[in-house]
């Protein structure tokens, strides 16, 4: 079952939340530390009670499997055609439960919601040294829009 989540879902997000920015961690240690998570509870609280950030739990026998965390916002720019966009700001499936389709259930899902509230399109950010989640999404068709750079300095 896929629904919004709930502050009764925090402890067992915490768990998700780990386990993705290990991912991050351990392919940027440069940039992301070890054994920390994105939100503290505090900031999952806030989100779960702003409808511009839904947060998407896919839930079987009671335990949460996958999360998709949504920003959804409208761009009405002087030089771009206004349009409502819903942003996947964070997509986890447990390690443990990957490869039995549950992360193109919820971008499934998301997409049907992005469709019913409007929204011109679906987009993401995915870390270039993510080889796994890079497949995933161009599995699912997405494309890429814009390709971020970088130099580092030290």
């Amino acid at each position: 079952m896929i629904r919004l989540a709930s502050v009764n879902d925090i402890s067992k997000l915490d768990k998700l939340l780990y386990q993705v920015h290990k991912v991050h961690s351990d392919v940027r240690p440069d940039l992301f530390k070890a054994g920390e998570k994105k939100y503290n509870d505090k900031e999952l609280e806030a989100i779960i009670a702003n409808n511009n950030k839904p947060i998407f739990v896919y839930e079987e026998d009671n335990e949460i499997l996958g999360y998709a965390f949504c920003v959804i916002t409208t761009h009405n720019e002087k030089s771009l055609v206004n349009y409502k966009n819903l942003y996947i700001d964070d997509l986890c499936v447990d390690e443990n439960t990957r490869g039995k389709k549950i992360g193109l259930k919820l971008y499934e899902y998301v997409l049907d919601y992005a469709k019913k509230i409007g929204c011109y399109n679906v987009t993401l950010n995915v870390w270039a040294d993510n080889k796994n989640a890079l497949e995933f999404y161009k599995h699912i068709g997405m494309h890429i829009q814009k390709i971020g750079m970088e130099t580092i300095l030290k």
